[in-house]
C-alpha cells in the first residue's frame, strides 16, 4: 500500500501497519480533519494528504498533520509533528500542535478511526 487513503470508517491497526511498512517502516504520516472526523494516511508528505482532504471538501483550518508510530502503545504512537501545522494565523507557530484542545480533538478522531 503506497498510495494515500482517505479513511472515513474504522480500520484495524494492522491496516495502518501495512501502510507504514509500504513507505517508512514503523511510521505512517497522516492528516486529521477534526471537523469531518476523517484521516488521510499513507503519503510521502503531509502536504499530499492535506491536498486530498482539501479536494474532498475539508477546510484548511481543520487539518492537522501527525505521524503514527505503529509499534508504540496508545497514545505515545501519535506524534504531533508536521510542516503543515505551522500556522501563525491560528497561533500555531511550530511544527507541533500547540493547542491542547486541538491535540485532544486529533486524538479523539484517531481513536475513533483506528481500532487498536
Amino acid at each position: 500500500m503506497g498510495e494515500i487513503r482517505l479513511i472515513t470508517k474504522s480500520i484495524l491497526l494492522d491496516e495502518v501497519k501495512l501502510a507504514a511498512q509500504a513507505r517508512f517502516g514503523d511510521m505512517v504520516k497522516a492528516v486529521v480533519d477534526i471537523e469531518k472526523n476523517v484521516i488521510a494516511l499513507g503519503g510521502e508528505l503531509h502536504a499530499d494528504e492535506e491536498a486530498l482532504l482539501l479536494q474532498n471538501g475539508s477546510k484548511q483550518e481543520n487539518l492537522w498533520g501527525i505521524n503514527l508510530y505503529v509499534d508504540l502503545p496508545w497514545p505515545e504512537m501519535v506524534e504531533f509533528d508536521s510542516m503543515i501545522n505551522i500556522r501563525p494565523r491560528q497561533n500555531n507557530r511550530t511544527r507541533s500542535i500547540e493547542d491542547l484542545t486541538v491535540r485532544s480533538r486529533v486524538l479523539s478522531v484517531v481513536s475513533k478511526i483506528i481500532t487498536l
